[in-house]
């Protein structure tokens, strides 16, 4: 079984939001990156997710939301605008707050889960998760998904671990 294909068992995909995805990305010559769990599987043992956090650059993002739209269901939150397809239970996220948009010119492409992307580097995906994991108004369990995903980036690179939150 190849990654995608796990990646679509577990996602109940009937459609392949990834690829649409990043194929909306293309059309819309649309800067972004890969943050959260999902990059965290970029730079260690991988971690079945059902959530690909995103950012994109700022100035395509209304062109590549028109051309998404066609497809994808479009959700718009506080900290993030939610893209769903109705045949998969995999849910892509991307994060409006502006203090990810750093991360895109560091970025630099990856396979995660048998798909090509940009992703985040190491120490900007790290520093997400100590972001994610401080902010208080999340639900606890979800901070502590940070918390062990820091871990495991600290597993596999060992200079992370003076980084990682006293608990």
């Amino acid at each position: 079984m190849t990654e995608k294909e796990f990646l679509d068992a577990v996602s109940n995909g009937g459609d392949d939001i990834i690829e649409q995805f990043l194929g909306h990305l293309k059309k819309a010559r649309a800067r972004y990156c890969v943050i959260g769990g999902l990059a965290v599987n970029a730079y260690a043992e991988p971690v079945v997710s059902l959530d690909l956090d995103v950012v994109v650059v700022a100035d395509a993002l209304d062109r590549f939301l028109s051309l998404a739209g066609r497809r994808l269901k479009i959700r718009r939150f506080a900290p993030s605008i939610n893209l769903t397809a109705a045949r998969s239970d995999l849910r892509i996220q991307i994060q409006t707050n502006p203090r990810y948009l750093d991360f895109i010119p560091r970025s630099s492409r990856r396979r995660v889960l048998g798909y090509s992307m940009r992703v985040a580097s190491l120490d900007d995906v790290f520093q997400g998760k100590l972001w994610a994991y401080a902010d208080t108004r999340r639900r606890r369990s979800k901070r502590q998904k940070d918390l062990a995903d820091m871990y495991r980036l600290a597993e596999a690179y060992p200079r992370l671990r003076r980084l990682l939150p006293k608990v």
